[in-house]
């Protein structure tokens, strides 16, 4: 007869009340844990921005940006006056903040499950609602925080200024203003999605955290080369941290460059994977303004000038800037095939170098199929009068959106040769559950060398 006794702690038996009192409490924890890490972040990217020079503002900016960075949307509104208007538009995740937030919260949502031998599957419900719920909770009031109006001036120069200011007092467009809102609805329900995809994404790279056991003939394909595409993002995330504290202490501009990498620096880099893998971005950049990236990335993105045509960001267009991105391909090379190789030394010895293959194929494909949506950049300011046209002064765009399936081909191509080569490499290695070679049976009056 089996017991449906709680497990225990301390030698003393555990009330089903105190249990949950006990999950509900490390939910909490992982929750506020994510929301500080991101908040701490996108603080100091601000500051390094700027930002703290806002009027009234740098905490409702702060707040959006977390809100983003949870998946959350922001809107853009503006006003200026009767006859003129101005549009704005912003989309995009601080992915910097994304990717520390998600690290903090899979981290502390594991925590207390390293001790078990087995997960049942009502205990990882209840674990995983919890942390969901009370995550809904906190975005949606750090969302009633997002919410703030800017002021413009008109006019660039002194004499461009008073021009301007005469004409927008005839039109009545003296105080042109921008603000952002949180739209709550698509808040909770891509906060609800990201929440939900960090959480499976935990379970899936922990070799250790116990699945239900209906789960473990599953954890052998999937949690090695799961792990294997976490690393390699997270390589690619270092490599460019590196460049950018190299170039931030050496060509000047450092705030502006800190101020990326605490923001935005896996949108550059995982931008640089897909890149060098043979996928494609398209977009344009227009107008005096845009957004902290590569200058060779700029200039590809205004190849086209003022056209409709939208330019196309691969190796080739991106090297015709400068020959240097052609380091991109063997860069990716490299450490993809170290990522294939480290899901197959965690592997089994029996799994075969073909059905490595196979594994890192379906998650380097599935992993682009994820990292490359979300470099999507969309971004327009301006302002029109009588609603014809913008003010060229103070009117831009810029845009990247990526190619995701053709990005994901080229991941599922690299990923079936690649992990291949990873499992033909890692065969030389001592893996689990190999054994070494049998010794010859023992023949009765002779006696076997002793090992060593």
């Amino acid at each position: 007869m089996t017991s449906s006794r709680l497990p225990t702690s301390a030698g003393s038996p555990a009330t089903p009340t105190g249990h949950y009192a006990r999950v509900v409490l490390q939910a909490l924890a992982a929750v506020v844990a994510g929301f500080v890490a991101m908040g701490v972040v996108a603080g100091l990217g601000l500051w390094a921005a700027g930002a703290a020079d806002l009027p009234g503002g740098f905490t409702a900016v702060l707040a959006a940006v977390v809100v983003m960075a949870s998946g959350g949307t922001v809107e853009l509104s503006g006003d200026a006056g009767s006859l003129a208007g101005t549009q704005a538009e912003l989309t995009a995740m601080p992915l910097t903040v994304t990717l520390v937030g998600a690290l903090v919260t899979g981290f502390c949502f594991l925590r207390p499950l390293r001790h078990h031998a087995v997960a049942g599957t009502r205990e990882l419900l209840i674990r995983a609602a919890s942390v969901v719920v009370l995550w809904l909770v906190a975005l949606a009031c750090l969302s009633g925080l997002a919410r703030h109006d800017f002021p413009l001036t008109l006019g660039g120069g002194e004499s461009e200024g008073s021009l301007m200011d005469i004409f927008g007092e005839l039109l009545d467009a003296t105080n042109p203003t921008v603000g952002f809102r949180t739209d709550l609805g698509p808040t909770l329900f891509y906060g609800l999605l990201w929440i939900l995809g960090v959480l499976v994404i935990a379970l899936l790279v922990s070799r250790g955290t116990p699945l239900p056991a209906r789960l473990v003939r599953y954890q052998e394909p999937v949690r090695p080369a799961a792990f294997a595409m976490l690393l390699l993002l997270l390589a690619y995330v270092v490599v460019g941290l590196v460049i950018g504290i190299v170039v931030a202490a050496t060509k000047g501009h450092a705030a502006t460059t800190l101020a990326v990498l605490l923001l935005g620096l896996p949108n550059i880099t995982w931008l640089a994977l897909g890149v060098g893998i043979g996928g494609s971005w398209e977009g344009k950049a227009e107008g005096p303004f845009g957004l902290p990236m590569p200058q060779i990335l700029d200039a590809v993105l205004r190849e086209n000038g003022d056209s409709a045509d939208l330019s196309t960001v691969d190796l080739s267009s991106l090297a015709a800037q400068d020959a240097r991105a052609w380091w991109l391909l063997p860069v990716a090379a490299v450490l993809v095939l170290a990522a294939a190789f480290v899901a197959a030394v965690r592997s089994p010895a029996r799994i075969s170098p073909w059905q490595h293959s196979l594994h890192l194929g379906v998650a380097f494909a599935l992993t682009m199929l994820v990292a490359a949506p979300l470099t999507l950049v969309e971004a327009r300011f301006g302002l029109s009068i009588l609603g014809i046209g913008d003010l060229a002064s103070l009117g831009g765009e810029v845009l990247l959106r990526p190619h995701v399936w053709k990005t994901a081909g080229f991941a599922l191509l690299w990923g079936l040769v690649l992990g291949f080569l990873g499992g033909l490499l890692a065969s030389r290695v001592h893996r689990k559950g190999e054994v070494g070679p049998a010794l010859p049976p023992e023949r009765p009056g002779t006696a076997q060398p002793p090992t060593r």
